[in-house]
């Protein structure tokens, strides 16, 4: 299982790369999976530095693979019971609530 979902998701990135562009060397790797029951799903993630993150998913009732592309756009650290978590921009957004 591992192979096929680390294979679909490199295949995936080669249809995606720009042509233009010379050959670019990477690798694909697993940052966590799970398996309940009959069904599989996977984070991948690769050495490029374009911020994508893939989530493969595998129906094993159906036999069927689904993808998810995913961009990262930021990645922010709220220490518990810091200033910036109690009264940053997600309370201002109405987004949490204050109590």
């Amino acid at each position: 299982m591992d192979n096929v979902a680390l294979n679909i998701v490199r295949n995936y990135i080669l249809e995606h790369l720009d042509k233009s562009d010379p050959e670019v060397k990477f690798d694909v790797f697993t940052v966590w999976k799970s398996k309940i029951l009959q069904n599989w799903k996977y984070l991948i993630s690769s050495t490029l530095s374009d911020g994508m993150y893939y989530e493969m998913t595998y129906n094993g009732d159906k036999k069927e693979w689904y993808l998810d592309a995913y961009k990262k756009f930021e990645n922010r650290c709220y220490p518990e019971n810091s200033d910036k978590a109690i009264h940053g921009s997600y309370l201002m957004s109405g987004l949490a609530s204050t109590k």
